[in-house]
């Protein structure tokens, strides 16, 4: 069987180093040269956002992709802030998470204009927690706004996030145990 050209280039905005693990597999499988972009504004400190970017750029060194990433900026936390105001009680995976998605879905895009890539995806639907046809319908608008593509799949299908899991082990990479935001970290800490 002959094995298809990694030529169509695709920008997969990268949560966090465990994630982007399974999600580039399964890209290449598909044919596409993977280009990261970590952006995650929502994270509860500066520390804890350089902390996940260093991991992934480890992931980007181990798994030979080129990586961008947009982290630690507290002007982009501020703006993250103010779109989720007044949602800071709400359930996690309901209105906050999909205005959090959105936004970072949307900063991909803007990205992907700018390094003239004409198609996207995330690996925000690695995790069991996250609803891929939310995520999915979000990132196609935003695709539409934008006029790109949104390459609309659910990673955790087919093993994605066990292997995610099997990949942190193997490469020993930190793996956190909430999404990021204060609000899905406080959450836990009630439970």
């Amino acid at each position: 069987m002959k094995r298809k050209k990694l030529d169509n280039k695709i920008l997969l905005h990268i949560c966090c180093a465990p994630d982007s693990t399974a999600a580039t597999e399964y890209l290449r499988e598909k044919g596409f040269r993977v280009i990261g972009y970590y952006y995650n504004p929502n994270m509860d400190s500066t520390e804890e956002d350089i902390k996940r970017f260093k991991e992934t750029e480890k992931v980007a060194g181990l798994m030979n992709f080129e990586l961008y990433g947009d982290y630690g900026d507290i002007k982009d936390r501020e703006l993250w802030s103010g779109k989720i105001t007044g949602l800071e009680d709400l359930d996690e995976g309901g209105t906050r998470c999909f205005i959090c998605f959105r936004f970072r879905l949307e900063k991909t895009a803007e990205k992907a204009r700018e390094l003239g890539l004409n198609r996207f995806t995330t690996t925000l639907t690695v995790s069991p927690h996250k609803n891929a046809t939310l995520i999915n319908l979000i990132g196609n608008k935003i695709a539409a706004d934008y006029g790109l593509e949104f390459y609309d799949t659910n990673f955790k299908k087919k093993n994605g996030f066990i292997k995610s899991l099997e990949y942190s082990r193997k490469l020993n990479l930190y793996r956190q145990n909430y999404c990021g935001c204060i609000f899905s970290k406080n959450k836990d800490k009630n439970e």
